[in-house]
């Protein structure tokens, strides 16, 4: 329930300090990333997280991940791909916006540094979940023993 505070409490610690001056950094950035990849993907990770820590520290029951295969693993490829697309958007949108509001190139190149490379990776995701889409996971074959 914290975590939307957190992020907050992070924005505004990030913009407070380029405000005061500072130059924006990778650091500024990954503030900007955090945000975005924890609301898109946030309520899953807190989820899994609650799982691991009810087995490992309360006796609970061991998570199990079934495997997925054909297209139901495509989707689940495709599904995290967009995932990945909105946390993106929210986070260069955090960035464009910071970008704006210090209006000094100098003092933001490493946010458009970090959207270029962060597109990258967006493209990479796309070309290998929108793969298993054509070419789908197979069931691996059982061992002949």
């Amino acid at each position: 329930m914290a975590t939307p505070i957190i992020d907050l409490l992070l924005l505004v610690a990030t913009v407070l300090d380029l405000q005061r001056g500072a130059t924006a950094s990778m650091v500024h950035g990954i503030a900007a990333i955090y945000i975005g990849v924890s609301i898109a993907f946030g309520h899953q990770m807190i989820a899994w997280a609650d799982r691991y820590f009810l087995f490992w520290f309360r006796g609970g029951e061991k998570p199990r991940s079934r495997k997925a295969y054909g297209s139901e693993h495509a989707s689940q490829e495709r599904h995290g791909w967009f995932r990945h697309l909105a946390a993106y958007i929210i986070g260069s949108s955090f960035l464009s916006v910071m970008i704006w509001w210090i209006g000094d190139p100098a003092r933001t190149e490493a946010f458009v540094n970090i959207v270029r490379v962060w597109g990258v990776i967006l493209v990479i995701d796309f070309i290998i979940s929108f793969s298993y889409t054509l070419w789908p996971k197979k069931v691996p074959a059982k061992k002949i023993e």
